[in-house]
C-alpha cells in the first residue's frame, strides 16, 4: 500500500491498512458482528468516530456498545437528542452547551420561560422518538464564516461566541443528526439508535451564561444516561438512598451541628456533634503516637509576605481570606492572611533549631484549622465548607528515606479506613502538570520513587487495592497519592494523599546537615488521611447512615425508664456506665415509653437500656438495639461488660491483641 498504517491490535497482533480506511471499515474487516457492535474506535487511547479514517498507526481498539469508554458517548449522545427535542418542541429556544458530566449531562437553554420538571414527560417522549429514528450522526468541517452565518440565520446567538472562542488552528466541526445539527468537538457514536432508552432527566436549575452573574441567566437541564436499564435503575436505587443518608438531614436529627447565614461555609457543632468530632481527633491522635509523629500547632493569622515566600498568594490567592485590623486608628496597616493550610508554618517549626541527618524523619502534625474561599452556590454542608479542620502532617526526610516513609503513610492511611468499615480501596498516582516547579530530574526521580511505592502497594495488597496513573494531575510542586475510597451505597471518595514537595524546602531554606557536614535540603511530604475532618464526618455519616458502631457514636446508650419508680435505678445505671467509660445519658420524661423508643432511634441511638419497677427490683435492663425490634434482659453487670468490650475502638483492641 502506497499510503499504509501500522495498526497494534490489543492481542499484539500488528498489520498494515490503508490510512484512508476508516474505523468502520476497520471493523468490518475483522468481524461482520463486530462491525454490529461497534460505535467508536481508539488510536493510542484517543477515542475516535466511526467514520474517521485511520490516518495514523498505533495501538488500535474497537469500542462496543459495552465498553466503559462507551458510556461517555452514550451520555454526551442523548445531550445532543436532549437539545433537538427542545428546540422541536419549543422553537425559538437557543442551545448553548451541553457537557458530559458525573454520571450524566446537562445541557444549558436560553427562553424567556424557564424549564421546569413539568416538562420532563413531554421532553422525554420527544427524545424517545429521536432515538427510535436511529438517524447517523454526520461531521463536517465548516469555515468560521459558514459557521457564523448559519447559526446567525437561526438566531443562535450564543453558538456565535463560542465559535469566536474556538482557537484559529482548531477545526469547526459541525455533527448533525438528521437535519438537526450543532457546534461539537465529538466524537459520537454512528447513530442515535445507538443511545438506548436508559436515561432520565433529573431537575433543572438556573445558570449564568459562562458562569458570569453580569450575563444572561440560562435554564439547565440535567439528566443522566446509562448502558441498559438495570444500569439506571441500580443509579436512581443510589440516589434514593443516598437521600435517605444525606447528612444534613442526618445531623438535623441526631442534633449534630448547623448552618446559618452569618457564618455561610463554616460549622457550628452541637455537643454531640462535637463530640463525635473529638472521638475522631482523639482517634487520629492515637494513630499518630503509633507513627512517632510530634503534633504542632502553627498560628491561624500570618503576614502575607510568608505566602509570597511560600507561592501560595501568587498561586492560591483567590481562595485566600484577607486580614487586617478592623479599627481606623492603628499604625499597623500590614496585610494578613487566614491560613489556608498548614505545610508554610510546619517548614517555620522544622527550620527552628538545627537539625542532622540522624534527625530524620521528623513528622510534624497538626490538626489545623484551615479556611478556603469558596463560592455560596457550591456550599454543601460538610462536605464542601469555608472553614475546616485538616489532619494534616509532614514529613521531612532524606531522599532515601522517601520510599518507605511513603509507604508507612499507605500502611496508616489504609488501616485507619479498615478500622471505619472502608475495604474497596484505590491509589492513583498524579504525575506532574504542564505548570510545575522543580526540575525535570528531580521529577523524574520522584515520579520513579512514587511508581515503584505504587507497584509495591498493589502487589502488597494482593491487587486487592487497584492502582492507576493520573497523568498531568499532580501538584505543582510533585507527584501525589491519592486515595480514593468507596462508600455502602458505591459512591466513591478522595479522600487521604501523600505529595511530595519540592517547592516550599527550596523556597524557606529548609536544611538538615548531612552525613558529610554540608547543607542539605530535605524531601518534604504532605500527607493526610482525612482530608478535610468535617468532610470525612459527612462521609462516615451518610457511609454509616447515622448507624454509628458503637466505639465511635457520639451518645452510646440511653437509659429509658417505663415509669418513676425506675428513676432512682436508671440514675444508678447511668452512673456505672459512665463509669465503665461509656457515653451515658437518663430519659427520665414523664413519656410513654415507646414514645421515647422511637425518638432515641430515630436520632440513632445504637443502645436503648429499658428499665421499669420490676428490673430496678431484679437489677437488669431490657436491652434494645438500633434497628431492631427485639430486646434482650440481661443483669445490669452482664450489660456493662458486653458493653464496655464492643466501645472499644479498633487501635486499641489491636494494642490489647498484640
Amino acid at each position: 500500500m502506497l499510503n499504509s498504517v501500522s495498526l497494534t491490535f490489543p492481542d499484539g497482533y500488528v498489520r498494515d491498512y490503508d490510512a484512508a480506511m476508516t474505523g468502520a471499515g476497520l471493523a468490518e474487516s475483522i468481524s461482520k458482528s463486530l462491525a454490529k457492535k461497534a460505535v467508536a474506535y481508539s488510536i493510542d487511547g484517543a477515542v475516535r468516530d466511526l467514520s474517521d479514517p485511520l490516518g495514523k498507526s498505533g495501538k488500535v481498539e474497537i469500542v462496543t456498545r459495552d465498553d466503559p469508554r462507551a458510556l461517555e458517548l452514550i451520555r454526551h449522545d442523548t445531550a445532543h437528542v436532549l437539545a433537538e427535542a427542545v428546540q422541536e418542541l419549543w422553537p425559538g429556544t437557543q442551545v448553548t452547551i451541553g457537557p458530559v458530566i458525573e454520571n450524566g449531562f446537562y445541557y444549558d437553554f436560553a427562553r424567556n420561560e424557564p424549564f421546569t420538571p413539568d416538562d420532563f414527560p413531554v421532553i422525554e417522549k420527544k427524545m424517545r422518538e429521536i432515538i427510535a429514528r436511529n438517524k447517523p450522526f454526520t461531521k463536517e468541517v465548516w469555515s468560521r464564516d459558514r459557521a457564523k452565518k448559519v447559526f446567525a440565520d437561526k438566531g443562535e446567538r450564543y453558538k456565535l461566541e463560542l465559535i469566536d472562542a474556538i482557537p484559529a488552528d482548531q477545526d469547526l466541526k459541525i455533527y448533525a443528526q438528521g437535519e438537526w445539527f450543532d457546534l461539537c468537538r465529538g466524537p459520537h457514536m454512528a447513530s442515535t439508535g445507538q443511545i438506548g432508552n436508559a436515561f432520565k432527566l433529573m431537575k433543572v436549575a438556573g445558570a449564568y451564561w459562562r458562569g458570569d452573574s453580569n450575563n444572561p441567566m440560562l435554564t439547565r437541564i440535567y439528566g443522566t444516561a446509562w448502558a441498559d436499564q438495570a444500569q439506571l435503575e441500580a443509579y436512581q436505587t443510589m440516589l434514593e438512598e443516598a437521600e435517605k443518608r444525606d447528612h444534613r438531614k442526618l445531623g438535623r436529627e441526631m442534633d449534630l451541628f448547623h448552618f446559618q447565614e452569618e457564618g455561610p461555609g463554616v460549622v457550628f457543632w452541637h455537643a454531640k456533634g462535637w463530640k463525635m468530632f473529638q472521638n475522631l481527633v482523639n482517634y487520629m491522635r492515637r494513630r499518630l503516637d503509633e507513627q512517632g509523629y510530634q503534633e504542632v500547632n502553627a498560628p491561624q493569622v500570618l503576614d502575607k509576605s510568608l505566602w509570597e515566600t511560600s507561592g501560595h498568594w501568587g498561586w492560591y490567592r483567590d481562595a485566600m481570606f484577607k486580614v487586617t485590623v478592623a479599627g481606623d486608628d492603628t499604625d499597623d496597616d500590614r496585610v494578613f492572611a487566614l491560613k489556608p493550610m498548614n505545610c508554610p508554618g510546619h517548614v517555620q517549626i522544622f527550620k527552628h533549631g538545627l537539625k542532622s541527618y540522624r534527625d530524620l524523619p521528623v513528622k510534624l502534625a497538626e490538626f489545623g484549622n484551615v479556611h478556603r474561599y469558596e463560592p455560596s452556590g457550591a456550599l454543601h454542608g460538610l462536605m464542601r465548607v469555608r472553614g475546616f479542620t485538616q489532619d494534616d502532617a509532614h514529613i521531612f526526610c532524606t531522599e532515601e528515606q522517601l520510599a518507605s516513609e511513603c509507604l508507612r503513610i499507605n500502611d496508616l492511611i489504609l488501616s485507619t479506613y479498615a478500622d471505619f468499615g472502608f475495604d474497596e480501596i484505590s491509589v492513583k498516582l498524579s504525575t506532574r502538570p504542564d505548570k510545575r516547579v522543580g526540575t525535570d530530574e528531580a521529577w523524574d526521580h520522584a515520579e520513579a520513587i512514587m511508581g515503584s511505592v505504587l507497584e509495591t502497594i498493589r502487589t502488597r495488597s494482593g491487587n486487592r487495592i487497584k492502582t492507576s496513573i493520573n497523568p498531568g494531575e499532580g501538584a505543582f510542586y510533585g507527584p501525589k497519592f491519592e486515595y480514593v475510597l468507596k462508600d455502602a451505597i458505591g459512591r466513591e471518595w478522595q479522600c487521604g494523599t501523600t505529595q511530595v514537595d519540592f517547592n516550599l524546602p527550596e523556597r524557606f531554606g529548609a536544611f538538615y546537615i548531612g552525613s558529610d557536614s554540608e547543607k542539605k535540603q530535605p524531601v518534604m511530604v504532605h500527607r493526610a488521611i482525612c482530608g478535610s475532618m468535617e468532610r470525612f464526618l459527612g462521609i462516615l455519616i451518610e457511609n454509616y447512615s447515622g448507624h454509628f458502631p458503637l466505639w465511635f457514636a457520639p451518645l452510646q446508650v440511653v437509659v429509658a425508664t417505663i415509669t418513676s419508680d425506675a428513676d432512682g435505678y436508671a440514675t444508678e445505671v447511668v452512673a456505672k456506665l459512665k463509669a465503665a467509660g461509656l457515653l451515658a445519658e437518663a430519659d427520665l420524661r414523664n413519656e410513654k415509653i415507646n414514645y421515647k423508643v422511637r425518638e432515641h432511634s430515630l436520632a440513632k441511638v445504637p443502645v436503648i437500656l429499658v428499665c421499669g419497677k420490676r428490673e430496678a427490683e431484679e437489677q437488669t435492663v431490657n436491652m434494645r438495639r438500633l434497628g431492631s425490634r427485639d430486646q434482650e434482659s440481661l443483669g445490669l453487670p452482664e450489660a456493662i461488660a458486653q458493653l464496655t468490650e464492643e466501645a472499644i475502638t479498633p487501635d486499641r483492641r489491636r494494642k490489647r491483641a498484640a
